[in-house]
């Protein structure tokens, strides 16, 4: 193997939007997330209930055929 060619592996630190620190080792030094174990909903289990009725009676109200 080729010396010198190779990125360092050192330690590093992943940073959730939620506060979570991971630390871990990697060749970058530190890492963003949007989500981690601590608050994804699987991991959680939470329930996001979304309300996808009103939007289809929305779009059905906006595309609605003229009666003949």
């Amino acid at each position: 193997m080729k010396a010198g060619i190779h990125p360092k592996y050192e330690a590093a630190r992943i940073h959730c939007s939620c506060g979570n620190e991971i630390e871990t080792r990697s060749t970058r030094q530190q890492m963003r997330l949007d989500v981690c174990n601590k608050c994804h909903p699987f991991f959680t289990g939470e329930h996001r209930i979304v309300d996808t009725a009103g939007r289809v009676e929305r779009f059905n109200r906006r595309y609605q055929r003229p009666s003949s």
